[in-house]
């Protein structure tokens, strides 16, 4: 079970936040029932201490308590002033837009920016809620100062968390989630034909889900290792251990199929496998792949500590004797592949094992398990003695900057939120602020934007049905409302992620039990809620479309262009590393690929979205995302294979492997200029297989032995997923040119 919620949560991420601000707010409700305070500064209080504590991003302890020092005079301020202004209906609009736009233009500050800005905004929108005014702002000053140190007592005494312990926990939930990843591809062998598509589909989340905890991991290196050598070790283990799991669903793929199986379709819903097959069968190589698999995933799944014995080193031993051809069984040739495949992952499963355990006992070891033990020596050695890659891309000025961008476009959004908010009521127009400013929070284009308000008018319309159920049942029962105030907030952080409309819900019906405490509840109150829900998301979607605005296609152009930019460069290096040249950083170039693609894949939401009305559009959006993943498995694959070269005796380099990638490096970046601008006269170059311009008797031919098969299949591959991208994005071929 524990690896289950490690798997679902890396991290405990969402875990820890949750049970962190609960635990916040109930200490502040704690010392303010103690001290007799009624029930409208219980309320303050509570938000309070739920907003101070969420606001604090830096991953490290000393920065978190800057911080939150800093907060404290912000929020003092801040409730200040909306006391002062409580009665100035102009100025204090005013005044409002000016510090949402102060607000918003904060986060080019970082992390501490983004936090002042956010508890600033959050205790301004307090003290309209409470109504606060003058004559109460002592008491105010008194509850945000408790909740304050109790979100300090929270964070630091009660619940602290450390960038390592974090990325020990997220290390946890990568093994966790590869020890899924191969049960599932495990169910393989034995699904009938109704049941493979499920599986599919199951094998394409639990793969995501893998590389999502990798991305995750890849974030928390710098602040969770003492030293840069440490981090790049993990970063390659855990790479390799991603490859190696990933080629071992392609290559059980191909041995289910009549034919090759191609690495779009674990990357594209909806893709089949081509009809035929020979998997499920019943004899003695499958009934070894079903205990091996099995076996793999027990070794992957347990920490040294757990896997101590004669038993699991046998296992281990024979997993990596499929690594030498004479311990390969009998079978079919797409089956042997499958069985060099489980001694690959092995490898890889005992390489991440050393970087996460350290050294173990070497008893036991079979020479097959003594020779990747030399490998993996070899390679340590050599990632600590590489250089650190550092590069910096300019930032834009001026409204170019997003943050000023937003900036803008918030408190334009802002005022006219509060314009015909006031109009709508003139005691709750702030709630059409709230929903505008929130729209605009990690959003990057006008169809983000537009997403994300349908998603919370949804949420906050199920929250005001719950809203009324739950305040009859409650009536003036505060403590009872309390506690399920409680529930909902832990709800509402632990969905967050997970649900944007999901955590809206939670948050209206938390308001619904907060207006009852307040004796302001009627449904009256709550459906002006959902009207000025479904105003904010409108005035932030025309802020959006009118005011500086960055359209989804021109968003997507831009990430798409950096993604391929990202692929050529790691295609480049990794061939040249191949083809001889020297090294740089291959691992981190792959991962800044990763995360360019990630980026590309949250800002295609829109076009991907159930409700959009253009078919055809969200397809291709799709269709093109689904390719750029399986350019980048191959890359990452490449960028792996060429780390191995110093060191691995059966890859040497080949000069002439840079002729022969030339013309992927090309077709990148012709597909890049016709993205950019499609006036460019940029064509895809076609012509002879990778494959076939190295067999052996052509002129390119490499000696035999000097290039792997395994390299050549990735280049292949990757030439045929660069050329399928000239057809959805309009771009013409041309014959091959001829390369020297």
């Amino acid at each position: 079970m524990w690896d289950r919620l490690a798997a679902s949560d890396p991290g405990l991420l969402r875990l820890t936040a949750a049970l962190r601000t609960v635990t916040a707010i109930t200490l502040t409700l704690a010392v303010l029932a103690a001290l007799r305070m009624p029930v409208p500064q219980l309320v303050a209080g509570a938000m309070a201490a739920m907003v101070s504590t969420f606001a604090i991003r830096e991953k490290q302890r000393g920065p978190q308590a800057v911080t939150l020092a800093l907060g404290l005079p912000v929020a003092l301020a801040s409730v200040s002033l909306g006391a002062l202004l409580h009665q100035r209906v102009v100025a204090g609009d005013l005044f409002f837009v000016v510090l949402i736009f102060c607000a918003v233009y904060g986060r080019r500050f970082g992390d501490r920016g983004t936090a002042l800005g956010l508890i600033g905004f959050q205790i301004y929108f307090l003290s309209l809620f409470v109504r606060a005014t003058v004559s109460a702002l002592p008491a105010l000053y008194g509850v945000i100062g408790v909740a304050f140190a109790c979100s300090a007592a929270a964070r630091f005494l009660l619940l602290p968390q450390t960038p390592a312990g974090t990325l020990d926990r997220l290390r946890r939930a990568f093994r966790a989630r590869l020890a899924q990843l191969i049960a599932v591809q495990a169910q393989l062998l034995d699904a009938g034909p109704d049941d493979v598509d499920k599986v599919l589909e199951d094998l394409r989340t639990a793969t995501a889900r893998l590389h999502e905890s990798a991305l995750m991991i890849q974030g928390r290196l710098e602040d969770g290792t003492s030293d840069a050598a440490g981090a790049r070790l993990l970063q390659r283990r855990v790479a390799d251990a991603e490859i190696a799991a990933e080629r071992l669903g392609l290559l059980l793929l191909t041995a289910r199929s009549a034919e090759r199986t191609d690495t779009l379709t674990l990357h594209l819903p909806g893709a089949s496998l081509p009809s035929g097959g020979e998997l499920p069968v019943r004899d003695e190589a499958t009934a070894a792949l079903r205990r091996d698999l099995q076996a793999l995933r027990l070794l992957m799944l347990r920490p040294v500590g757990e896997a101590r014995g004669t038993a699991l080193a046998q296992v281990r031993n024979r997993l990596l004797g499929y690594r030498e051809e004479d311990n390969v069984p009998k079978a079919a040739p797409a089956v042997q592949d499958v069985f060099r495949g489980l001694g690959e992952a092995a490898r890889a499963s005992l390489g991440l094992r050393l970087a996460l355990d350290g050294p173990q006992d070497e008893s036991d070891d079979s020479p097959a398990t003594t020779r990747s033990r030399e490998e993996l020596d070899a390679e340590d050695a050599a990632i600590e003695a590489g250089e650190e890659r550092e590069a910096e891309e300019p930032e834009p000025a001026g409204l170019r900057r997003p943050t000023t961008r937003a900036a803008v476009q918030v408190a334009v959004g802002s005022a006219l939120a509060i314009a015909g908010g006031e109009l709508l009521s003139s005691q709750r127009w702030y709630w059409a602020v709230l929903t505008c400013w929130i729209v605009f929070l990690n959003t990057a284009s006008t169809g983000e934007i537009l997403v994300k308000g349908y998603r919370r008018l949804l949420g906050t319309v199920l929250g005001v049905v719950a809203g009324i159920g739950l305040a009859g049942l409650v009536g003036h029962h505060t403590w009872t409302a309390f506690a399920l105030v409680l529930v909902f907030i832990f709800a509402m952080f632990y969905s967050a992620p997970l649900s944007y409309t999901l955590m809206s819900f939670f948050v209206t019906a938390m308001l619904g039990l907060l207006y009852t405490l307040l004796n302001t509840y009627s449904t009256a109150v709550l459906l002006v809620r959902v009207e000025e829900t479904a105003l904010g998301a409108a005035c932030g979607v025309i802020a959006a479309a009118v005011v500086l605005p960055i359209h989804t296609d021109r968003r997507t152009n831009e990430l798409l262009v950096t993604v391929l930019d990202r692929l050529a460069e790691v295609t480049r290096a990794a061939v040249d590393q191949l083809s001889g040249g020297a090294g740089a950083g291959l691992v981190e170039q792959a991962r800044d690929l990763d995360q360019a693609l990630s980026d590309l894949r949250a800002a295609t939401q829109p076009l991907t979205h159930p409700i959009t009305p253009l078919r055809s559009r969200r397809d291709t959006a799709r269709y093109v995302v689904a390719l750029l993943e399986t350019c980048a498995y191959h890359a990452r694959s490449l960028a792996a294979t060429a780390e191995l070269l110093p060191t691995h005796p059966s890859i040497a380099a080949d000069p002439r492997l840079r002729g022969a990638c030339g013309r992927i490096v090309h077709n990148i970046e012709a597909i890049a200029a016709h993205v950019a601008d499609p006036q460019a006269a940029a064509e895809i170059e076609t012509g002879p297989s990778i494959a076939s311009m190295l067999e052996p008797g052509t002129l390119r031919a490499p000696r035999y032995g000097r290039v792997t098969d395994r390299v050549l299949r990735h280049l292949q591959r990757l030439d045929e997923a660069v050329s399928g991208l000239a057809r959805p994005l309009g771009l013409a071929t041309e014959a091959a040119r001829p390369t020297g």
